[in-house]
């Protein structure tokens, strides 16, 4: 038994607002017939959606989670930074060396993303969202290694990345467990849904190194739990509209 990738979702003091970049970013479509906030459902092979929950808490540190744009030229990259910006992105310094070739970029809130160089042999085979790229320890990419049944894609120096076998983005850890000065909970965090009874998911998870993380987001019937690394992740019951979301 697995559970399945449905939603990246974003805390957003304006949903909306942020999901109208992010649909002119990415040339998804809105979910209409969602229900809090405002979701995405990809145009793509992404598989997932983005969902936009609301919240009043500003962001005030650097995300532990970014999507990794791809581009197939230089003036691809080109015209994916100037749309982005045109939009109501921005440009910001998160100690990017001089001679990278990837563009950082901040979403209206500030959530950060990357536009990644043309070429970029890793994300070869990738659509236009390459990656979800994340801070987390190598224990942390088993743990998602085994709970989406997803292969590991690579298990170098620590980092590790699982793939779909359908495809779509790459999911990377860069093999840094959760930083002590990272905010309490992530602005973005996974949604999952069980395929089976909700109450054997979750005790599966557990047993892969989950903890219960208490109160969080999502609507009743929602589990909230925490990685190895503390970061929190929604389990969906299978009857969960959301739990419908493209895989």
């Amino acid at each position: 038994m697995t559970c399945r990738l449905v939603s990246l979702t974003v805390d957003a003091l304006d949903p909306e607002g942020l999901a109208r970049f992010w649909a002119g970013l990415l040339g998804w479509q809105p979910d209409r017939a969602a229900g809090d906030g405002a979701t995405l459902l990809p145009a793509d092979d992404t598989g997932f959606s983005l969902r936009f929950l609301p919240t009043a808490e500003p962001k005030t540190a650097k995300n532990g989670k970014h999507l990794d744009l791809t581009s197939g030229s230089w003036d691809d990259q080109e015209r994916t930074v100037a749309r982005a910006l045109e939009l109501g992105g921005r440009h910001v310094d998160i100690g990017q060396l001089p001679e990278e070739q990837h563009v950082v970029l901040a979403d209206p809130e500030g959530n950060e993303f990357c536009v990644i160089e043309p070429g970029n042999g890793f994300l070869a085979d990738c659509g236009f969202v390459g990656a979800l790229a994340c801070d987390g320890s190598q224990a942390v990419g088993y743990f998602w290694r085994d709970a989406l049944g997803w292969p590991l894609v690579w298990d170098q120096d620590l980092e590790t990345a699982v793939r779909s076998p359908h495809g779509g983005p790459k999911v990377t850890w860069d093999g840094v467990p959760l930083r002590p000065d990272a905010a309490a909970r992530d602005r973005l965090h996974l949604e999952v849904a069980a395929d089976g009874d909700l109450e054997a998911e979750v005790a599966r998870l557990v047993s892969l190194g989950a903890t219960r993380a208490g109160a969080g987001p999502g609507g009743a019937g929602t589990v909230v739990l925490a990685d190895p690394d503390g970061n929190e992740f929604l389990v969906l019951p299978p009857a969960d509209r959301r739990a419908q979301a493209p895989t």
